[in-house]
């Protein structure tokens, strides 16, 4: 502020003209406080009233409670009129005030030696009376505020909402408060037996799921609302069969990694994805122990750019990382991922490296130079039948380029090293499978040389680039018809935030050679998601059956036969011991060999791991067949 400015920034004392009414009505209630106070003490008799010393002490209490007023912001717009905030408030100052006109009363006959202005009962239920009023009087008109503002009954759809806990409360009274609401809630369902008594801005819970038909006959409903962000994929799968069959639409609440500042609106309610109905799963996560392990620690990330990798950079620069680290072979998907964590992508970060990490020499010397405190290797090749045409490149770059991270990380000091496997590394049939189970070999070798170098198994993502839900939209885009290679085969499906979540606890919670395995809910019949997905395309879409391909398993398995020691570390992480295998049993193959000599190979090194672990412990492994 230059010499000669005024600052006019309003005091702490200056009440807003437009809130000034309020300070002006709870100045009447305070008279009208006293007043019947005072004429209960006297049993009614209005001529024994001292109106003189009600007069000394209602200027009193109107300065008491505009200063305490003041401070609490009750009368400077720092709450909605008849909001529980305004009202908590509202006592505070009350409370401040009528001690204020209890002292002085009782200063004015015991000090002054004079006649008490009133009563003492009178000063106290004068008080009480006035906060009465106050308060009634702000109920009243919130009310008839949330009685105006109701949606339209005549132009919106009736809604079931299934669920009274915090996000049913929450939507609730955001529908009832929004006069644009397209949806007017008219019934509630839930579970739990306490709540049956439960009413919601004057909507009731009418039963249980078992009542769901009765409720939804009852109060007419057109819609069915699932409003319970914790709800997994097989609640919104039965809710949505139960609202198909009483001819309700469905729609839900975003789940609980979607709703990040944990609040509901209108807006929120939409219809279900293919993530509502197969991968939502109830995540917690500790958060202490997670950045205790990552916040001011030097991360990378290899497969920066891919579906899983690009979410772990998301994630993890949530928790405050010294430098994190984004490696991928694939500029658009650094681009990508830039853009995503930054807003821009100008491609001109250090924190962005162009590698593969079949490069050796480069992967250790980017390890020497940043020397990485934490490591999440997600770069692979996933796709199952191309790798089964495509043998070599899968030992290229799921075995050698892990090999190469991993041994780069060793000689760095790496402290903790997070290897992401799948599923498909229990009891393996295919390229893929063989593949990764080496990796989590390679990985708990490394780790019997000091640090924590563990792996993480789960199933299908959500979204990831290739994945079934990919090709389903496609093909539905394009008229159909859906391909599914058989009516019975299965698959575990998580969302990419949710398995992340977990794997990036699991960075935190897992023992040294460790493969941790996340829970990813019961299996689902693909089937099942193409009729879904069928269901709800804009025209008539056809599945076809193909057979399964060359390494496809019928169902998918999260632990092998030979993996009998289940450790839980987590509500939804298991951790199971996994074989080491040495690295100079794959570090010198040839690379001019036949796809055949590759698939025998990796066979043969996944039964000396077996084999190597019967020795350990009999009883513990058994070779797949």
């Amino acid at each position: 502020m230059s010499a000669g400015d005024t600052d006019t920034t309003p005091g702490w004392w200056h009440v807003p003209s437009k809130y000034f009414w309020r300070f002006l009505f709870d100045t009447g209630a305070w008279a009208f406080g006293l007043w019947a106070a005072s004429l209960l003490r006297y049993d009614l008799v209005i001529s024994d009233i001292n109106y003189r010393g009600l007069f000394v002490l209602l200027p009193l209490a109107a300065v008491v409670q505009y200063v305490v007023g003041c401070v609490t912001n009750l009368y400077r717009g720092g709450y909605l009129y008849g909001s529980f905030e305004e009202v908590a408030a509202l006592a505070r100052t009350t409370a401040w005030t009528g001690g204020a006109v209890i002292l002085a009363d009782l200063i004015i006959g015991e000090v002054g030696k004079l006649d008490r202005p009133v009563p003492a009962s009178a000063a106290l239920g004068g008080s009480i009376f006035a906060m009465g009023v106050m308060g009634a009087v702000r109920y009243v008109w919130r009310m008839l505020h949330d009685a105006r503002h109701r949606p339209d009954a005549a132009v919106t759809a009736r809604v079931l909402v299934l669920g009274a806990g915090d996000g049913g409360q929450q939507v609730i009274r955001a529908m009832m408060r929004n006069p644009n609401s397209p949806y007017l809630p008219v019934g509630i369902i839930d579970d739990n037996v306490e709540r049956r008594n439960l009413s919601i801005q004057g909507v009731r819970v009418l039963g249980t799921r078992r009542d769901l038909a009765k409720a939804a006959a009852d109060c007419r409903a057109d819609v069915l609302l699932v409003a319970v962000p914790s709800a997994d994929g097989s609640v919104v799968r039965e809710m949505a069969d139960a609202a198909d069959s009483l001819g309700l639409k469905l729609r839900v609440l975003p789940s609980v990694v979607e709703l990040l500042d944990g609040e509901v609106d209108v807006a929120d309610i939409r219809e279900p994805t293919e993530a509502d109905l197969l991968g939502r799963h109830q995540v917690e996560t500790d958060i202490q122990e997670i950045s205790e392990y990552l916040a001011g620690r030097v991360v990378a990330v290899t497969g920066a750019g891919g579906s899983i990798g690009s979410e772990l950079c998301r994630q993890i620069a949530r928790f405050g990382p010294a430098e994190l680290i984004m490696v991928d072979r694939d500029e658009s998907a650094l681009h990508s991922v830039q853009l995503s964590l930054e807003g821009r992508a100008l491609l001109d970060s250090p924190n962005l490296v162009l590698l593969d990490i079949r490069d050796r020499a480069r992967v250790r010397r980017l390890f020497q130079e940043r020397r990485p405190d934490v490591v999440f290797h997600a770069a692979a090749l996933k796709h199952l039948p191309l790798l089964e045409s495509h043998p070599i490149e899968a030992l290229k770059t799921n075995v050698w380029g892990t090999l190469s991270v991993l041994d780069a990380a060793r000689a760095a000091g790496v402290g903790t090293f997070v290897n992401i496997s799948t599923d498909k590394a229990a009891n393996p049939v295919s390229i893929l499978g063989y593949s990764k189970r080496i990796a989590e070999g390679l990985t708990a070798d490394a780790a019997l040389h000091g640090g924590r170098f563990l792996s993480v198994r789960f199933g299908n993502v959500l979204g990831s680039r290739g994945s079934v839900l990919t090709a389903f939209r496609a093909q539905i885009e394009a008229g159909g018809p859906l391909t599914v290679t058989d009516p019975e085969v299965s698959r575990f499906f998580m969302t990419v935030e949710e398995a992340v979540q977990l794997v990036v606890q699991a960075g935190a919670l897992g023992d040294p050679g460790e493969v941790l395995v996340l829970d990813m809910g019961d299996p689902v019949r693909i089937a099942e998601v193409a009729e879904r997905l069928a269901a709800m395309a804009p025209t008539k879409v056809d599945i076809v059956y193909t057979g399964l391909r060359p390494g496809e398993k019928m169902h998918e398995e999260l632990f092998g036969d030979c993996e009998t020691d289940r450790l839980a570390r987590h509500p939804m992480i298991d951790a199971v011991a996994v074989p080491p295998l040495d690295p100079e049993l794959v570090r010198h193959v040839d690379t001019d060999v036949t796809g055949d000599f590759v698939r025998s190979m990796m066979r043969d090194l996944i039964v000396l791991m077996n084999d190597e672990a019967i020795e350990e412990d009999p009883g513990a492994y058994s070779v797949p067949a």
